[in-house]
Order: C-alpha cells, then sequence, then structure tokens
C-alpha cells in the first residue's frame, strides 16, 4: 500500500505535463492518453534504475517542468506549424521532441558516468544545499494553492483533511501500525474524489464555466474512454527521430537545469530517508543514470525529460519510511498501469485541484528540509545570513521576472534571432534552483572559504577521518 501511495502521488505530473503538451503537438485524446502511458513506463524503469544502479536512494523518478521553455520552442517552430493535419504535426513534433531530447541526454550521461560532476558536488557545502534544496520545494509554489484555488470545494477540503490526518491524527489508532501516519493520501484522496464525483453526478457543475467544469468535474478528462486497454510503450513508438542543432543546445540547458535540480532533490531525499548525506562519486553515478533516464524518455518518446520527483520526496517525511523496497514497489505500479491503459486512467482522472492540495504539503516539507541543513551552519556569522538569505531571494525573484515577462511578452526576455541562445537562457534563469545554486556555491567558495570551514558546515559533510 505504501507503494501504492508513492504511485497516486507521482500522477499529477505524469498527468499534467502531457495534458498542456499535447493539445499545443496537435494531438488528440487518445495520443494524449499513449503520452501519459509511455510517460509512466519510463518513470517505472528510470525509478528501477536510480534505486538499483543510480544513487540507491528511495527516489522515484518522474516527469521534469525544466524541459518546457525548449519543449515550447519547438512546438511553436514555423516549420512544425506549417503542418495543417493535426495527426502529422503531432507526429513530427513529438519526433522532434525525441531526437532533442536523445542527443541532449549526452551532457548529462557524460557529467555524470566520468565523474566531473562528482567534483562540482564537493563545492556544495550544507550553507549552499540549504537554499537549493529548500528551492526545489519553493520553486514549485505556482503548483500548489493557484491550483486548490481552481476548484476551492475539492482542493481545499482536500488539504485540510491531509493536514488532519498526517498531523493531527498520526498517533491515532494502532501503535503497531499507525495507519494515519502511514498512508494519509490514500485515505484522504478516495474521500475527496467521491464527493468530486458525487457533486458531478447531482449536476452542481451543470451551468458553470468549462474551465471550471475541468478542474472540478470528476469525468472530464476524458482518459478513460481515450485509453486503450493493453499497450506495451515500446522505443520510436512514434516514428524516427528528427535531429535539429538548436534544438539539441536549447535542450541541453533544460537537461542542465535538471542536473541540479536532480542533485538538490537527492540531498533532500537522503534527509528524509534518515541516510547519510551521500558522497561526490554517488551522486555523480546517480546523475549519469538520470541522464540514461532521459535518454529513454526520448526513445520512448515521453514528451519531457526525467528529474526527481519533488513530491515523492515530501512523502517520505510524512510517512517516515525510506525504504528502496517501497519505491521499487511503486515502479512496477508505474510500468503495471502503464500497460493496462483503462486501470492506468481511471486513476489518472483525479481532479487536478486535489494533486494541488497534496503538492501544498509535500513541497512545504521539502523546503523545510532544506532549512534544517542550516543547523550545521553558523547562523550568528553574517557570512552564512548574508549567502542564504541571497540565495533564497534571486532564486524566486529573478524565475518571477522571467515568467512575468513571458506571460506579458509572449516570449522570454532572451529574444533574438538565435533560438538557441533564447532557450539557454530562459530555462536556466526560470529555474528557481539553478539561479540559487548559482548564488550559493558561488558566494560561499569565493569569500573567507578557509576562514570559515566551521561556519559553513563542512565538518559535517566530509567529517575528518
Amino acid at each position: 500500500m505504501l507503494g501504492f501511495q508513492h504511485y497516486i502521488v507521482m500522477l499529477g505530473t505524469t498527468v499534467m505535463i502531457p495534458s498542456f503538451l499535447v493539445p499545443l503537438m496537435g494531438g488528440s485524446d487518445g495520443d494524449k492518453a499513449r503520452v501519459i502511458q509511455s510517460l509512466l513506463f519510463v518513470a517505472g524503469l528510470n525509478t528501477y534504475l536510480q534505486t538499483l544502479f543510480g544513487t540507491r536512494l528511495p527516489s522515484v523518478i518522474g516527469g521534469s517542468y525544466a524541459f518546457l521553455i525548449p519543449i515550447l520552442t519547438i512546438i511553436n517552430s514555423s516549420r512544425l506549424q506549417l503542418i495543417s493535419d493535426n495527426e502529422q504535426r503531432f507526429f513530427s513534433t513529438m519526433r522532434a521532441i525525441q531526437g532533442a531530447l536523445i542527443a541532449s541526454s549526452s551532457l548529462q550521461i557524460i557529467l555524470g558516468f566520468s565523474g566531473l560532476w562528482g567534483i562540482f558536488t564537493r563545492f556544495l557545502s550544507p550553507l549552499g544545499s540549504a537554499p537549493a534544496i529548500a528551492l526545489v520545494g519553493l520553486g514549485l509554489y505556482g503548483l500548489g494553492f493557484p491550483g486548490v484555488a481552481k476548484c476551492v470545494e475539492i482542493g481545499l477540503l482536500e488539504f485540510l483533511l491531509l493536514v488532519l490526518l498526517s498531523l493531527y491524527l498520526r498517533h491515532v489508532g494502532s501503535k503497531r501500525i499507525p495507519v494515519f501516519e502511514r498512508m494519509p493520501i490514500l485515505l484522504s484522496v478516495p474521500v475527496i474524489w467521491a464527493f468530486a464525483y458525487l457533486l458531478t453526478v447531482s449536476g452542481a457543475y451543470r451551468n458553470v464555466p468549462s474551465k471550471t467544469k475541468l478542474h472540478c468535474r470528476a469525468d472530464e478528462a476524458n482518459l478513460i474512454t481515450s485509453a486503450p486497454w493493453i499497450r506495451i510503450p515500446y522505443p520510436l513508438q512514434w516514428g524516427a527521430p528528427s535531429f535539429d542543432a538548436g534544438e539539441t543546445f536549447g535542450m541541453m540547458a533544460a537537461v542542465f537545469t535538471s542536473l541540479v535540480e536532480s542533485t538538490a532533490a537527492f540531498l533532500a531525499v537522503s534527509r528524509l530517508a534518515s541516510a547519510t548525506p551521500p558522497p561526490a562519486y554517488v551522486l555523480s553515478r546517480g546523475s549519469g543514470w538520470q541522464g540514461v533516464g532521459i535518454l529513454l524518455s526520448g526513445l520512448f518518446g515521453t514528451s519531457t525529460g526525467s528529474t526527481v520527483s519533488v513530491e515523492n520526496a515530501g512523502l517520505l517525511g510524512i510517512t517516515r519510511v525510506g525504504s528502496r523496497r517501497v519505491v521499487q514497489i511503486s515502479a512496477g505500479f508505474m510500468i503495471f498501469f502503464s500497460i493496462f491503459g483503462k486501470f492506468g486512467a481511471f486513476f489518472a482522472s483525479i481532479p487536478f485541484p486535489i494533486f494541488s492540495a497534496i503538492y501544498c504539503v509535500l513541497f512545504g516539507i521539502v523546503a523545510a528540509t532544506g532549512v534544517s541543513f542550516l543547523q550545521f551552519v553558523n547562523l550568528n556569522s553574517i557570512r552564512s545570513l548574508f549567502i542564504v538569505g541571497l540565495a533564497l531571494f534571486m532564486g524566486i525573484s529573478v524565475p518571477k521576472y522571467f515568467s512575468e515577462y513571458t506571460a506579458s511578452a509572449g516570449h522570454g526576455p532572451a529574444d533574438t534571432n538565435a533560438r538557441w541562445f533564447n532557450d539557454i537562457i530562459n530555462t536556466i534563469f526560470s529555474s528557481a534552483v539553478t539561479v540559487g545554486v548559482m548564488v550559493a556555491v558561488f558566494l560561499d567558495n569565493t569569500y573567507q572559504v578557509q576562514a570559515s570551514k566551521k561556519d559553513r558546515g563542512m565538518p559535517w559533510f566530509f567529517p575528518p577521518a
């Protein structure tokens, strides 16, 4: 049941990304269902590989939002927009995305397996790790309460019930099996989902705007009717990938961003799983297998790359179960439900506001995990306060500027004739974690480095022999 709970938690991102991208690519509801199946299948494979050969931490690997900017650039490219037939445009766009993912994955594979990324992670002290991990959670704030507010009667109830079960009732019941503490999401989601279905069949959303129906109705996703009963995703199922140098360079920026975010998430997972901080070579090895995961995403055509699932990292903190076996069981559920499409689509049709309510709690736990790293830092030092404060502030402020600029102008602040350059700048500086890491690592390793080893918490990361 704990493994199934991890599967339910990662479904939100798995459904959201294809639901947003596939219609823009010209795909139908059937195409969207098949892409979701492919993303689930690859997520299961990547989770197995990461827990067996990568960092060997209980980390779930899912879809990544870091790839959206270069993917949207590919979708909106003139050569694809000129295709009038929607089905042909979908297949051509998917092949272009596949080619960019396959080629760009080489960056992370090389950095990881060569050990170069491990050299960089040695510059990450607890002082630099704290804002990085905190921004892993805080950087996704847009997926939290704004999603809850799209259907308050469902999202807010899920939020309140989840807090009640996981906090106030966690010790109620059997001490041998604390059900509320271990499975608050499995207990709360069915209740609110049933309530949403009751509102739907009673006609509560009969005369509301279409956007409200989309977020509130329990039968609006149209995934169950579109999904096949049995279908096994396979490599190159959309056809032979097409390659473009400019699109590959733009996608490499997303790969680098995903690499930074995954490293911070690995540190959060190790902390929440009560493990010791992973050594540099472990992080590097995990990053290499993460690159293999992006390669698989490109081969299978999942519409996006992969990264460590932040929400599942937060779930470790709620349940206090940091077992690799549980995560591997969840990977089995991912693969099973990706093959038996109707069953997978049933759970994937959970209304988005329910997932947003879950994110409010889980992302907050990950953010607080980053803050907990400050216990190893001397907070009486103005140097420490300056670095942490500036990294956190810039990590939130800079991406906010980029998102507001894009919303008003229709393109990012970087808008030149070189699309690949635009994607690199707009992708990197739209990532809260990447901006925060750049600020924290630069300041932490260039100002009073030797004199402040204890203040930075280095003896905790690298204890003396």
